[in-house]
């Protein structure tokens, strides 16, 4: 009896001692938060679906606060009031946006807020009362029920042409029979395709020689045909300043009267 006693005794201690580590980690976590976090209060026009008690608060995509109470607001039932403290060094200003964030396909929901300008003052709190923050208009949507309508149209629109989406589907059933059947044929377009691709290579190869030839010869052509202009012109100019070279049979100039 002593022995399963003292088990007991350390049993309980152990556990106290866990609960003990767990509370002071709690307070320590609550208690810094309190002592450097700046209350304030967001209002968002609609449902809030996702958003809890705990949930965070992130400045551009920074976890900065969290949420530590939601509730109704009796005067206009569509609206939901967030307290949320937040760091005290977080640059909230007038013009600050706020929304909602969704985590994945959880739903879970963040409270999200961009700093938008440098130069808005920042939000002065009210006498006894936190700030007032204005959520924007679409932060409040559901996403989940965003996304069950875009569902229920899509399929609506499905039903709707079923017999074309049907026909479709045959379609492409039907060509992809008509490729396997003729396979062969396929292979065999490709192949002719190949070849009378490298038959068209080696006939533009042989004309840019011919071309290249040809217009070596021209350029030798025109080589001669220069030469000849030019012995032609030589002929030509010295006919010119000297006239009896032909009528006396050109060696030397023979003088007239002799």
């Amino acid at each position: 009896m002593e022995r399963k006693a003292n088990y007991v005794l350390i049993g309980l201690f152990t556990f106290a001692a866990i609960a003990a580590a767990f509370a002071f980690v709690f307070w320590i976590h609550y208690s810094g938060d309190k002592k450097q976090g700046v209350a304030y209060r967001v209002i968002f026009d609609g449902a809030v679906s996702g958003l809890r008690v705990g949930s965070s608060v992130l400045f551009n995509g920074i976890r900065v606060g969290e949420v530590t109470a939601l509730r109704l607001n009796p005067d206009t039932p569509s609206q939901v009031t967030a307290l949320i403290i937040v760091n005290k060094a977080t640059p909230i200003r007038s013009d600050t946006y706020v929304g909602l964030e969704f985590t994945g396909l959880t739903g879970i929901a963040s409270v999200s807020l961009k700093g938008i300008s440098a130069t808005t003052p920042l939000l002065e709190r009210e006498e006894g009362e936190p700030p007032t923050l204005k959520a924007d208009i679409s932060a409040s949507q559901d996403m989940m029920q965003a996304a069950r309508d875009v569902l229920a149209k899509a399929d609506a629109l499905i039903v709707a042409n079923q017999d074309d989406i049907r026909k479709a589907i045959q379609n492409v059933t039907a060509f992809s029979d008509s490729l396997a059947r003729n396979s062969d044929n396929l292979d065999a377009i490709m192949k002719n395709s190949k070849e009378a691709t490298a038959s068209a290579k080696e006939l533009m190869d042989n004309l840019d020689k011919r071309t290249a030839e040809m217009s070596g010869n021209f350029n030798k052509l025109m080589t001669t045909a220069t030469d000849q202009v030019k012995v032609i012109g030589k002929a030509v100019t010295d006919l010119a300043h000297n006239p009896q070279r032909i009528l006396f049979g050109g060696g030397a100039s023979a003088t007239p009267g002799r």
